[in-house]
C-alpha cells in the first residue's frame, strides 16, 4: 500500500528482456538504501514491484508478462527516469491517498498548458476507466497522487504545482506521454458492490447492503 507520494526519482540502469518477462535494474537516487529490504514492495511509477536483490546502489526488480502487458515498462531504457515510493508503514502520515500500486490501464497526456507557475494537464483514459474518474476525486498518475479537476468524457485534466513539477517525473512530460493510471480504490469497491452479477442482490445503495458487505457496522444502519 502507498500514498502517491513520491519520495524520489530512480534512473533505469538495465531492461533485461527474458521473454515475456523483464527484469530492472534500477538507481534509486536519493531514496534511503538501508530502508530496502529484499522482498519489499516498491512503487515504481505507480506500480508495486517486489525487490529480488540488492547491489550497490541498484535495486532489481523482476516484472511479470501481466504487468509489462498493463504498463509502459517494456518502453523503457537506460536513462529513463522513474518515481519511486516505498511502501506505507502503518505509523506514515497519509498524504496523498490509498495507492494500491496495481495499474488499472493506461492514459495518454493529450494537453499540457502552463496556468500561472502550475500547469494544467489533461489525459485520455479508456472508456472502462473513465467511470471511475470524479471531479474532485483523487486519482494516481505514474504512483502520483492527484486531485482530478474536471471530467469530460473520457478525458480529464489535473493541475500539477511547481513542488509536484520539480520532485516527480511529471515536469518532464509532453503531449504523447503514456502513463499508468490507477482509479480511487473507494470507486472500484463502490461500482462491485452495485453490480448485481457480483452481488447476486438489488443494486441500491443503502446502509443495509454497506453493512452486509462489511463497510459499515450494523448500528450505523440505526
Amino acid at each position: 500500500m502507498f500514498t502517491g507520494i513520491i519520495q524520489t526519482i530512480g534512473t533505469i540502469q538495465a531492461v533485461h528482456r527474458r521473454g515475456p518477462d523483464i527484469k530492472l535494474v534500477i538507481d534509486p537516487g536519493g531514496l534511503d538504501r538501508g530502508a530496502v529490504n529484499i522482498g519489499d514492495s516498491v512503487s515504481v511509477n505507480g506500480a508495486c514491484l517486489t525487490v529480488v536483490s540488492l547491489t550497490d546502489n541498484q535495486l532489481h526488480f523482476d516484472v511479470s508478462a501481466e504487468t509489462v502487458s498493463r504498463s509502459t515498462f517494456a518502453c523503457l531504457s537506460k536513462g529513463a527516469k522513474v518515481n519511486l515510493e516505498l511502501a506505507l508503514l502503518s505509523s506514515d502520515r497519509l498524504g496523498g491517498h490509498i495507492v494500491t500500486g496495481h495499474v488499472d490501464g493506461l492514459g495518454e497526456l493529450i494537453e499540457r498548458k502552463q496556468v500561472g507557475r502550475s500547469v494544467k494537464m489533461r489525459f485520455r483514459v479508456m472508456a472502462a476507466l473513465s467511470r471511475f474518474i470524479a471531479a474532485k476525486g483523487s486519482i494516481s498518475i505514474d504512483g502520483v497522487s492527484l486531485t482530478v479537476n474536471t471530467v469530460e468524457g473520457h478525458v480529464f485534466d489535473v493541475n500539477i504545482v511547481p513542488h509536484t513539477l520539480h520532485e516527480t517525473t511529471l515536469g518532464a512530460f509532453s503531449v504523447g506521454q503514456k502513463v499508468h493510471v490507477e482509479i480511487d480504490l473507494i470507486a472500484r469497491y463502490v461500482e462491485r458492490l452495485m453490480s448485481v452479477e457480483n452481488t447476486q442482490v438489488d443494486n441500491t445503495l443503502d446502509k443495509a447492503l454497506l453493512a452486509k458487505h462489511g463497510f459499515v457496522g450494523t448500528e450505523d444502519q440505526e
